[in-house]
């Protein structure tokens, strides 16, 4: 019995505990409960109260007749508007016009709910920051096309809570103040579409040349997913991006059903035909620059959306005159020498070397058929136009200009680099040797001078492009960016000062507020001025005696050719005391070009057509360096020979450096000893011998050759650069 009741009272002791444990669950779910219908009381009531205040907004006065101004401008330097950014359409469009596939596209792609709201969507608000809370980034918005309409006519685009609830209010009035089709009549003219694109009339025509009307289902589906982010659908920027953005609208479309799965299924696989001619071309004078100055301004914080409907006044630096110099030396100079078709292409590149403004900016010789930028993006060999860079770490080491080398055959490893033409000099002065673009030359002084001190060189002055660890970089085998590659230049005109080249000098709103002003551009000290100076003393061969003689602009000038193997790639880069300019012809398709183009053709011929514009503010400026004398010297014909490929021959030739290309050639360092080995049996007195480093300078050479090429001793050479770097 005792047992019994001991066993009741444990029964009853744990009923007791399980009864007590039931009610405090039971009361912390009705007290949870409670808070949780206290806040959705609180929400419903702020929702209700918020509704209420947007409700009881006025109406918009005069809405229907609103025109938003031409909003922001980009200008040069001189006050030439180069880009407009237009907030109303190339022709307004009538809603009765505009096929129903695209109203249902937009519809489905931006607000499902546009004709069951009152301009706002509360709960989708609500849903979506709970989405993006909970994924931890911006996956879902929530602005209806009223919303967007009332952002595009008076809001900015900066992403704060003050800038939302305006855009609720202005949306709650706009509703109030015109219908339904009238607001998405208005979105569908002043929504922009990227590529310089306004409303869907304009979409249409700068994408497909059509009217929107007759636009196909597929291509009406693309213009519907430009909205969310122009410049990065825009089948003119990603191809690939605007396509998976297009079938995405169609698949909202058929969930929605809109349209029928056979559409469905046809639309996806359509393939994309875009105009050739976007008439958005005409309107901006620098497209290639003017995407480079967007990418700037987005790395200064400013959101593309926040720069085309912002108001803004955006003075770049570029200068108006040398850039449409510019645009049209590159079409004329590439179909004068017979560069046609769409591979074909040019790039030009000029900035000032004291302050890094940059001048002129070219990136193709047509932006409506390619936005690929030849200047910043394209990475190609420079062939000769790189020797500069071997010679100048040379200078800093102790070589001086007038030191005598062997333009003989030589062979450095595996690798037998041979001059252009078979021909070679004997022994002459090393400014003669970067002035005729003499190969073995160039080969013998990264020899001496070692690869790890060149690239050094090409390091500290700008080259960012990773370079190989070879030889055959001497004769520019290794790929460089064209601004890059001009920017190093600049501290051969600078007195060895690198200076970083900049696009935008100051940024105004509306108003005229400066909210950016330009510092002052980062300026490092790389080379000596000595070996700027003796640089440019050698540079200036090449123009005024040199491979570069059709760059000559009758003004102090200095700079050099460069041709690749197999005439690729072409370069002409070269400066003047306050102006350098780099210029780059080639294939895209990295097929061979005529053998007729060389660095000193048409890339020379661009360069003095830009130069002869960009330099005129300045009149014939000397380098302000001091005196750099290059000894006379007169080239023996006897001592010129052509050594070809698995010969011993010798021919006398008559000296002409202005048809030396200085291209790359590479044979089998065989054939090249044996040669050697047979020229030098047959009495050659020249012998192949390192450069050593550093030489004595000898004096010049006495020979009578029957028609000698006389080198002058140039004028001193000046340095542009500010007192206070000095």
């Amino acid at each position: 019995m005792a047992r019994k009741s001991k066993k009741r009272v444990s029964d009853k002791e744990i009923a007791r505990r399980n009864i007590k444990k039931r009610k405090i669950d039971s009361d912390f779910v009705s007290n949870l409960k409670f808070l949780c219908i206290i806040a959705a009381a609180f929400v419903l009531a702020g929702i209700a109260s918020l509704q209420l205040y947007l409700s009881s907004q006025p109406p918009i006065k005069n809405l229907e007749q609103f025109k938003p101004n031409i909003v922001t401008k980009f200008y040069s330097e001189d006050g030439e508007v180069i880009k407009t950014f237009t907030a109303y359409t190339f022709s307004k469009i009538e809603l009765k016009d505009v096929p129903e596939e695209l109203k249902e596209a937009i519809i489905a792609t931006e607000d499902k709910n546009f004709y069951r709201h009152g301009g706002y969507d509360i709960f989708g608000l609500v849903r979506s920051t709970i989405q993006n809370v909970l994924a931890g980034r911006v996956v879902q918005g929530a602005s209806t096309i009223t919303q967007q309409l009332a952002r595009i006519l008076f809001l900015s685009n900066e992403k704060t809570f003050t800038r939302k609830i305006k855009e609720l209010v202005i949306a709650a009035r706009i509703e109030k103040t015109i219908s339904k089709d009238q607001i998405l009549e208005m979105y569908l003219n002043n929504v922009y579409l990227g590529s310089g694109a306004y409303g869907v009339e304009g979409a249409a025509k700068i994408y497909f040349n059509k009217h929107i009307k007759d636009c196909t289902l597929p291509e009406l589906a693309l213009i519907a997913g430009l909205p969310q982010a122009p410049s990065v659908y825009s089948p003119y920027n990603n191809l690939d991006l605007a396509v998976k953005r297009r079938n995405q609208v169609l698949t909202r479309m058929y969930k929605m059903r809109y349209i029928t799965k056979d559409e469905y299924e046809k639309a996806k696989e359509a393939k994309v035909v875009l105009n050739d001619m976007p008439q958005f071309y005409t309107t901006n004078k620098a497209p290639y620059f003017c995407d480079y100055i967007m990418n700037e301004l987005q790395k200064l914080g400013f959101e593309e959306t926040e720069i085309i409907h912002g108001g803004y006044k955006i003075i770049t630096t570029l200068d108006s005159k040398a850039q449409n110099a510019a645009n049209e030396a590159v079409v004329r100079d590439l179909k004068n020498w017979g560069l046609s078709g769409d591979a074909k292409q040019a790039a030009v590149f000029s900035f000032n070397p004291t302050n890094g403004k940059i001048l002129v900016y070219v990136g193709g010789k047509d932006y409506t058929k390619t936005q690929y930028d030849r200047v910043t993006q394209a990475v190609r060999p420079p062939g000769s136009a790189f020797k500069p860079f071997v010679y100048a770490a040379a200078l800093e080491k102790g070589l001086s200009p007038n030191d005598f080398i062997d333009d003989m055959p030589v062979t450095i490893g595996g690798w037998s680099p041979r001059n252009y033409g078979n021909k070679y000099r004997g022994r002459i002065p090393v400014y003669s040797a970067l002035m005729v673009s003499s190969n073995v030359c160039a080969a013998r002084v990264i020899q001496e001078v070692g690869v790890r001190s060149v690239i050094q060189i090409a390091r500290v002055l700008g080259i960012e492009t990773p370079l190989e660890y070879d030889y055959t970089i001497a004769l520019g085998s290794n790929g460089v960016k064209l601004f890059e590659f001009t920017r190093a230049y600049g501290a051969f005109a600078n007195g060895g000062y690198v200076v970083q080249p900049y696009g935008i000098e100051r940024v105004e709103t509306s108003r005229g507020k400066v909210v950016y002003q330009a510092s002052k551009t980062k300026i490092t000290h790389q080379l000596s001025l000595k070996t700027a100076a003796e640089m440019t003393a050698m540079l200036r061969t090449v123009i005024t005696n040199g491979t570069g003689a059709a760059a000559n602009i009758g003004k102090p000038a200095a700079g050099k050719t460069g041709t690749t193997d197999d005439n690729k790639d072409a370069y002409f880069v070269g400066y003047t005391p306050n102006i350098v300019t780099g210029v780059w012809v080639g294939s895209d398709d990295n097929t061979v070009m005529s053998k007729g183009i060389q660095g000193g053709t048409v890339p020379a011929i661009i360069w003095k057509d830009v130069m002869k514009v960009a330099t005129q503010p300045y009149g014939k400026l000397e380098f302000n360096y001091p005196e750099v004398v290059l000894e006379p010297f007169k080239l023996n014909s006897a001592n010129i020979q052509i050594i070809k490929q698995g010969e011993g021959e010798e021919q006398p030739v008559e000296e002409n450096p202005a048809e030396e290309n200085g291209e790359k050639k590479l044979i089998n360092p065989k054939d090249v000893i044996n040669s050697v080995k047979s020229t030098i049996n047959q009495g050659n007195t020249q012998q192949v011998q390192p450069l050593n480093l550093p030489a004595p300078t000898p004096q010049p050479v006495k020979t009578t050759p029957s028609q000698p090429v006389q080198m002058p001793a140039p004028s001193p050479i000046p340095m542009a650069v500010p007192e206070s770097l000095h």
